[in-house]
């Protein structure tokens, strides 16, 4: 039997193989980003260290550049999936670095900003929105509303800091106000800010049942505490007194005092949602309370009405 070392001694040496050798040797020296490569460097790199590189430099032409030859990121071709080679110089010799691509880098920001906005009882399409969407060709209190988060988010660039009050969206059912709460929210994450969504009516619902399993006290913190905090749906509770003096009035007073903002969605005003805190499940009436959570509200929020067609009546 022929030793191993003969047979490819014998294999590199045949013309078909040098021949071959020649031509990829000479598209990979060809190859746009090795050319660039050697012109950076061309102090450093010569004949001997390309020879001795020549596996290297034909990983990196063998690959996707600037997500080329990738239609996706779960199509990705390359030896390591999200990542495009660089050549570099190391100990003296060419070698190959892994770099995320742009598809990667951009899956890695969605989700980071994702994982800025926390949700209880929202739709999952809601953490996906885009302010930009939001028409405001449809009304001028579609253009007031943006106008004043545009404040809001113009005060946090320029000073670094959140803004102690937040919004209180009000007007008919479908016109836009979850929408653009999710938004806000989105627009919050890509500045590194986290905010909690909570849809009021089922959130009050899970408290109830909260006190069996004592967490209770927990889920009312993490909301109190929230960096930013919108709580969507205000009004539309069923509303006792324990949840409005005890689970309402304690989350807006910690918010209020700490001067962490809080962003509202109702179907009332002002004047209405007093009203509807001042009657209880029970039908007590307790003006007092209720004045004095709409002190809190109106001392943490500007109020902006929203207007227009009711989308969810479109057939």
């Amino acid at each position: 039997m022929e030793p191993i070392r003969n047979t490819l001694k014998r294999i590199v040496n045949a013309p078909t193989f040098a021949e071959r050798y020649s031509e990829l040797r000479s598209e990979v020296l060809d190859h746009p980003g090795v050319q660039s490569f050697l012109e950076q460097h061309a102090g450093e790199v010569d004949r001997d260290m390309v020879d001795r590189g020549m596996g290297k430099l034909y990983e990196y032409t063998s690959q996707s550049h600037d997500c080329g030859k990738c239609e996706s990121l779960e199509s990705c071709v390359n030896m390591m999936k999200g990542y495009e080679p660089k050549l570099v110089i190391e100990r003296g010799s060419i070698g190959v670095d892994y770099v995320m691509c742009k598809r990667k880098t951009a899956d890695m920001e969605r989700r980071r900003v994702s994982s800025m906005i926390r949700s209880m009882h929202m739709p999952k399409d809601m953490l996906n929105l885009d302010i930009r969407d939001f028409d405001i060709a449809k009304g001028e209190s579609r253009l007031g509303a943006v106008e004043l988060v545009s404040e809001f988010l113009d005060k946090l660039d320029r000073t670094g800091e959140l803004p102690a009050q937040g919004l209180y969206i009000h007007g008919p059912f479908g016109t836009g106000k979850s929408y653009l709460l999710g938004a806000v929210a989105g627009e919050l994450a890509k500045r590194h800010v986290a905010s909690v969504l909570v849809f009021v009516p089922e959130f009050l619902r899970e408290l109830k049942q909260s006190i069996q399993d004592q967490s209770l006290n927990e889920k009312i913190d993490f909301v109190k505490r929230a960096p930013v905090l919108m709580l969507d749906d205000l009004g539309a509770e069923t509303l006792t007194a324990w949840t409005r003096d005890e689970v309402l009035a304690t989350i807006l007073h910690h918010r209020m005092a700490e001067k962490l903002p809080t962003f509202f969605t109702s179907n009332f005003d002002y004047k209405e949602m007093e009203t509807h805190l001042s009657y209880t499940q029970r039908g007590d009436k307790e003006v007092v309370k209720a004045g004095r959570i709409m002190e809190r509200i109106r001392a943490m929020t500007v109020p902006v009405r929203l207007d227009g067609e009711n989308r969810r009546d479109r057939s």
